[in-house]
């Protein structure tokens, strides 16, 4: 090996380094050998050459590096906000692989100057690492997964210009090389306390944030957003302001927010999550607490502030909320990250911004701060890890479509469509992340299909195949004694439903399915569902399944195509901030009586869940569930009932089997599932909600007007407004 007494690798790493710093840039030094070789470059690496924060990730930690300083991937999170100058990423080691979502985001951590150590094997690629343990749902084996996610890495490696590769038996070598003259530093902004334009453009439109006009900042990592909101509160402080409230995913994410704030007041001091400076203060709080305040109306109102750091990772759903709540508020998010899709959040959250606040205005950071322009390392990482895929172009759509199932290893020779496939994935999902691209190339039973025009793709759907377990197995899941890897949705309908069945049958599960955006509402999804459908039977399944987050438009499109909720989900997911129901489709006779099965427990189920552990669940997705519940019979003794609190003095809570009735009854009809004043009406009879909770909801006075509504609503249905007050006889 070239590790030698003369120490002539470490030699030219060292001139290789010293010629980076001078760019301000980063590099990857790839490592390959065996392991006893890998690691003792490494450790020569981090002992022989001098480091203020090096940062050492495996699975195990080795006996020459400091606890301190070492890191199993799964806690990658955890060093979010801070900075590194070496990065060992171990991934040939025993037990230790390729975690896509650690080297993401540590990646992002590592300043000018720095170096990124991987170490792999020298047949990197040939076969599944430790790491794949996670793919390997029942009854596979990590070791008989394919490796086309790796193999790929591999060539990319071997390919891309900058890398650093030190063979074992070889010196440090950079494929392409490095510019001679470094590249001048233009970053000359005005402002003494920004680092570029973009920076001192962001703070000056934060600390200028007008009522009513959100900013949206987005930026690649290494902008300085994050410090750029620092910057501003400490400004906003100082000229008075009193409270202010930063939120992000987690705490670690805004640490240089309070680093800049204790740079710029220091004679202020935090306390905890807050940062305090003569009686004002700048407090760090969670997205579910936050939500909680604004319910409560605990939070927000007029002169509220309020920074969402990361808001790509967050629920749109709780976005909206604070929307409404704070006058001013200000969006940062990450285009290109680990913590979910820019792109994705803008796309979406774009349509709720047009439609509340038509002056929201956008804010772009484009200089990076913690290396500079044509960082090697940057472009490298992006390329690997798919950060920057984008669909490819939307074809008109008179150009005929061709529907196709794709194979993993058809994406190797092809970079372009898997840049395409998962451009669509990470537009439409915002919490698309590094690992997903794996798990579509190698985890077992996936399967991806696409709508396609001129070979590019306008429509994707990747499904995965669930269940076919033994009755043995099947019995011991359900009644809690085994928890076999993977088969998420059959293993919760067993486990909530005590459907042994759906563990023993073959479901099908719908994890993906992504439109182009300038082909939306032209079916192209319900046609990929059908194709779906049909390829799935002639497979011999009994069932699709699909689970998703419980928001009235997603519940619309999917029962449009017949699906039926079976399963909800009793608390909020951390992912969407919604609560997620399971939906499916039979597809013979065996997924028919399942899934009546499984409905008719749901609808037993559902009135006492919405009475208690659902109480907030949106009122209109308490429509759409309401509407799949079999027909109601609407008697004479309720239309009665109906009448005496509609036109006389009876109190409605006293008529309420009959109100439910009548909502039941007419959310069967599609042009009231989506009418808010029976959603209100559907949330007192179900939900438990009271006079003023229907006052706030209406925006009316106080209790005495919400019951007055309710009376007249009730009197339109009375006097056959939608046709739908009937006597159902029984025949």
């Amino acid at each position: 090996m070239s590790l030698h007494p003369e120490g002539k690798g470490l030699e030219v790493l060292a001139e290789i380094r010293r010629r980076l710093a001078e760019h301000r840039w980063r590099g990857l030094v790839w490592l390959t050998g065996d392991i006893a070789s890998c690691l003792e470059r490494a450790e020569a690496i981090w002992h022989r050459l001098s480091w203020q924060r090096p940062l050492w990730v495996s699975s195990g930690r080795p006996s020459a590096i400091p606890a301190e300083a070492w890191l199993m991937p799964s806690s990658a999170r955890t060093r979010l906000g801070g900075e590194s100058d070496l990065l060992i990423f171990d991934a040939v080691s025993g037990g230790s692989g390729f975690d896509p979502d650690a080297f993401g985001a540590l990646s992002g951590t590592l300043r000018a100057g720095g170096l990124l150590v991987l170490m792999t094997p020298p047949d990197w690629g040939t076969r599944p690492d430790p790491d794949y343990a996670r793919l390997a749902a029942h009854p596979w084996q990590p070791e008989r997964l394919s490796a086309y996610y790796l193999a790929r890495l591999t060539g990319l490696l071997q390919a891309s210009s900058g890398v650093i590769h030190w063979p074992e038996d070889g010196d440090p070598r950079v494929s392409g090389g490095y510019p001679d003259t470094p590249i001048a530093d233009t970053r000359h902004p005005e402002d003494a306390d920004c680092l570029t334009l973009d920076q001192a453009r962001a703070v000056g439109r934060l600390v200028g944030l007008r009522r009513r006009r959100p900013l949206v900042i987005t930026a690649d990592r290494g902008r300085g957003k994050t410090a750029a909101l620092g910057i501003a509160c400490a400004r906003l402080l100082s000229a008075g302001d009193k409270d202010i409230l930063v939120t992000a995913p987690r705490v670690a994410a805004v640490a240089p927010s309070f680093e800049r704030l204790q740079v710029l007041c220091p004679q202020g001091h935090r306390v905890g999550n807050a940062f305090l400076l003569e009686g004002r203060r700048v407090s760090f709080i969670a997205p579910d607490e936050l939500s909680a305040g604004v319910r409560a109306r605990q939070l927000g109102g007029d002169g509220s502030w309020l920074l969402v750091d990361e808001a790509a990772a967050i629920p749109a759903a709780l976005l909206g909320e604070w929307l409404t709540a704070f006058p001013r508020i200000a969006f940062a998010t990450t285009v290109h990250g680990y913590e979910g899709s820019g792109r994705g959040f803008a796309l979406r959250f774009r349509e709720r911004l047009e439609r509340q606040t038509p002056d929201w205005e956008p804010c772009h950071l484009g200089e990076p701060i913690r290396w500079a322009s044509g960082d090697p390392l940057e472009a490298l990482v992006t390329r690997l890890l798919l950060l920057d895929a984008e669909p490819g172009d939307a074809m008109a759509p008179e150009v005929p479509l061709e529907y196709r199932t794709r194979c993993p290893a058809d994406f190797i020779q092809d970079e372009t469509r898997l840049n395409e496939m998962f451009g669509l994935l990470v537009q439409a999902h915002y919490r698309t992340t590094p690992a997903d691209l794996r798990r579509l190339l190698d985890a077992p039973g996936i399967e991806l299909s696409s709508l396609d025009a001129l070979g590019t793709p306008q429509a994707v759907l990747v499904t995965l195949e669930e269940g076919g377990f033994d009755a043995d197995l099947a019995e011991e899941v359900a009644r809690g004694e085994r928890r076999p890897r993977g088969h998420l949705m059959a293993q919760s309908l067993a486990a909530h439903a005590g459907s042994r069945e759906a563990l023993e049958g073959r479901l099908r599960r719908v994890l993906r399915i992504a439109v182009h955006p300038d082909r939306r509402r032209e079916g192209l999804g319900s046609r990929l569902i059908e194709f779906a459908r049909e390829q799935a039977r002639r497979d011999g399944c009994q069932l699709l399944g699909a689970s998703l987050g419980a928001e009235p438009g997603l519940l619309a499109f999917w029962q449009a195509q017949g699906w039926r909720a079976v399963r909800l989900g009793l608390t909020r997911e951390t992912a969407t901030g919604e609560h997620a129901v399971m939906m499916v489709l039979p597809l013979d006779d065996r997924g028919a009586a399942l899934a009546s099965a499984l409905q008719a427990r749901l609808h037993r189920q559902l009135p006492g869940l919405l009475a208690f552990e659902l109480a907030d669940l949106d009122p209109l997705v308490v429509l759409a569930l309401l509407a799949e519940l079999p027909p109601t019979r609407i008697l004479d003794d309720d239309i009665r009932d109906l009448a005496d609190v509609a036109f006389g003095h009876r109190a409605p809570g006293l008529a309420r089997p009959a109100i439910q009735a009548q909502v039941i009854h007419a959310a069967a009809f599609p042009a009231w599932r989506q009418d808010s004043d029976l959603a209100v009406l559907a949330a007192w009879a179900f939900q438990g909600w009271d006079a003023a909770g229907l006052a706030r909801r209406l925006g009316v006075a106080g209790k005495r007007q919400a019951m007055a509504w309710l009376r007249a609503f009730l009197g339109r249905i009375q006097a056959g407004d939608a046709g739908l007050l009937t006597v159902d006889d029984g025949e």
